[in-house]
């Protein structure tokens, strides 16, 4: 009988996988011996690989450049990075080496596109598109950008009252685009998206408040599903409906050249993951290029702005097995050493699945488990997979450790858990290191972040 937790893998999913194999016992990452990185780090630990980064975005450049090619169509494909996926300087210095444009949300964003200017690595010439309902200071850090020469930078109107703002900042011609208000899910708590303008109303805002005015060119139209690009009658009909009002505004306004797509393609967050990327980007280019056709107008650039596609499959956390609890006859919990709520938020916050592996021990028997963190919160748990209700993971050996990993956990986690702040029942935050290549191809590492520190806890709270 095969009962060894490799059994069980093997038997379940298509393994080994691109980034993911066992050798002697042991899990690899990428080509990463992650038991090697937990021997000189410890745990828990977050690590970021690098290459991951730049190898997602060619990816999509060469899946929406191929479907462009494949249909005759001709407008260009732009790729922009979703900024609030992750921050951090070690991941923006990635993504731009992969000529790539950004997209904003808030005023601070505005302060890391200087930064990064000042380091060159961001032109003026690059498209800055700046999401969002903006308070004053994210109004002046875009004028500030745009009257700074700028050019490419494309303020997307995300209300009506939002253009007389920028006519008292800015003080040269400017870019701008419009947000279209999408139409949620039917199961969703509301029917339209509190973000844009409604359908109706933006040819006629158009020409009663851009059309005439010397300083604005429209640009862009801009829209986004909440829900992400899937194959579904309620996507492909909201994308229609965009690229309607693109060709109509089109009609009336001839400087309009680029339709936004926002984001949306999801990343492998199960080993049976089977999403077609490459039919997607096909259907979409040609569903645009067929309603452009119909109305006889110019196919648009298109953009794309991908967070978590771009950064999600960088990252993995890690964590060691402290401790078995048998708490009734059919329940068996293994506590980490560390907290779900604060270094993976998602999985509490809003029951997200990541894949789930057993780093050593392979080659041992398997049990049906429940995931416990450090805190007292009740909800500090994590007992199911994306593809079954349940989690198998190997049976503990005394004195020997059992290490797991979450992986594909590099987006978004850190700027919800609050990095560098206060944490829930003050679980410090984990060690952070980065995974790059050199030029022969060999791994190495950098500690990005050591484990938080009580110190920097106390100055949080005033200590």
């Amino acid at each position: 009988m095969k009962n060894k937790y490799i059994d069980l893998i093997e038997q379940t999913f298509d393994f080994p996988q691109d980034e993911f194999k066992v050798i002697d016992d042991e899990l690899y990452f990428n080509n990463i011996p992650l038991m090697d990185i937990i021997k000189q780090y410890g745990t828990p630990l977050k690590i970021t690989y690098l290459p991951k980064i730049s190898s997602q975005i060619q990816r999509a450049k060469r899946l929406f450049n191929v479907a462009m090619a494949k249909s005759d169509y001709k407008g260009d494909y732009n790729y922009c990075y979703c900024t609030k996926s992750s921050h951090f300087s070690f991941v923006m210095e990635e993504v731009l080496k992969n000529d790539v444009h950004i997209e904003t949300s808030s005023a601070f964003d505005i302060a890391i596109i200087e930064t990064l200017h000042e380091q060159g690595l961001l032109k003026k010439d690059n498209f800055i598109i700046c999401n969002g309902f903006k308070r004053p200071q994210y109004i002046e850090n875009i004028a500030s950008l745009i009257n700074n020469g700028f050019e490419n930078t494309i303020p997307i109107l995300d209300n009506k009252n939002e253009l007389e703002l920028y006519d008292k900042n800015i003080t040269k011609k400017c870019k701008i685009g419009i947000r279209i208000a999408a139409e949620e899910e039917p199961k969703f708590d509301f029917y339209t998206s509190r973000l844009g303008i409604r359908y109706a109303d933006i040819v006629k805002y158009y020409e009663e408040k851009i059309k005439d005015n010397p300083k604005f060119e429209l640009k862009m139209l801009h829209f986004f599903i909440n829900t992400g690009i899937k194959d579904s009658a309620y996507y492909w009909n909201e994308l229609s409906k965009c690229v309607n009002v693109y060709c109509e505004l089109k009609l009336v306004c001839p400087e309009l050249t680029a339709l936004n797509i926002g984001g949306g393609f999801p990343i492998k967050n199960s080993l049976s993951h089977d999403y077609d990327y490459e039919y997607m980007a096909e259907e979409i280019i040609a569903q645009i290029k067929s309603i452009c056709k119909r109305y006889n107008v110019m196919e648009p650039d298109i953009f794309t702005e991908f967070g978590s596609f771009t950064v999600g499959e960088s990252g993995a956390t890690l964590f060691s097995i402290v401790g078995q609890k048998q708490q009734n006859d059919r329940e068996i919990w293994n506590m980490i050493d560390s907290s779900f709520i604060t270094t993976l938020p998602d999985t509490w916050a809003i029951n997200q699945k990541y894949i789930l592996l057993s780093i050593n021990h392979w080659e041992s028997e398997y049990e049906r488990i429940f995931l416990g963190g450090l805190t007292c919160d009740s909800q500090d748990y994590y007992n199911a997979e994306s593809h079954a209700n349940a989690i198998f993971l190997p049976k503990i050996k005394e004195g020997d450790p059992l290490y797991i990993g979450f992986f594909h956990t590099g987006a978004y986690q850190e700027s919800i858990g609050g990095f560098g702040g206060i944490q829930h029942c003050l679980i410090p935050a984990p060690k952070h290191v980065i995974i790059d290549l050199d030029e022969d191809g060999e791994y190495f590492t950098k500690l990005f972040a050591k484990e938080q520190s009580h110190k920097s806890m106390f100055k949080v709270l005033g200590y």
